[in-house]
């Protein structure tokens, strides 16, 4: 290995470090509350250091956004290649539970913190683009599932489906990564709720 490609390993290496605590640090203390010198001490590292691969805090978490949401795209990405619009729902929303509660911090960041997209970033966040938007898969199988005619003629408004739809499967994991556990509840495996959850909500719009 040459030194040149030495050096841009540590600082991958580096710049991979800063990220993941930047995550748990977000994820676990909110976006407010977290600043560049805590994401520094939390890896004893410098602020200097930080500042060298991000410019500044909202730059470090657009891009933590970013690349936790291609993570996501990955995991849903054999659900999003089935052809038919009801099971892919099925198996976008299975995907899509199993992803938050395997990555907590991932899932916590981009759902659960309280800090909103500014309009001129969408583009480079991936709005838009169905490789990397995943709310843009959930509509489209909407729009493809009324165009086929296969739900009930008074559902007509694709973006109130995805958005119901979305908010269950998410209240499956937001309940699990907070509370399971908890002994006043005789909790039932997530796999069981969620796909309980996923079915009740298709058949209550199927045709």
């Amino acid at each position: 290995m040459s030194i040149s490609e030495r050096r841009e390993r540590d600082r991958l290496k580096v710049r991979n470090k800063i990220l993941d605590a930047a995550r748990r640090l977000f994820a676990s203390e909110g976006y407010d509350a977290v600043t560049m010198r805590r994401v520094a001490e939390e890896i004893e590292y410098s602020p200097t250091t930080i500042y060298l691969h991000f410019k500044d805090k909202d730059a470090l978490i657009r891009e933590l956004c970013r690349l936790d949401m291609m993570s996501l795209m990955q995991a849903i990405q054999n659900a999003a290649d089935e052809p038919e619009p009801l099971e892919r729902l099925r198996k976008t929303g299975m995907a899509y539970v199993t992803f938050g509660i395997e990555y907590p911090n991932h899932f916590r960041l981009m759902f659960m913190s309280n800090r909103l997209h500014e309009v001129e970033q969408l583009a480079e966040m991936g709005h838009g683009n169905p490789e990397t938007d995943a709310y843009l898969l959930l509509l489209n199988t909407f729009e493809e599932a009324i165009a086929k005619q296969l739900l009930a003629p008074e559902f007509t408004d694709p973006h109130l489906l995805a958005q119901a739809f979305w908010a269950g499967t998410h209240g499956v994991v937001a309940i699990h990564i907070n509370l399971y556990g908890d002994p006043w509840i005789e909790w039932r495996s997530v796999e069981e709720t969620a796909k309980m959850t996923i079915n009740v909500m298709i058949r209550g719009v199927q045709r």
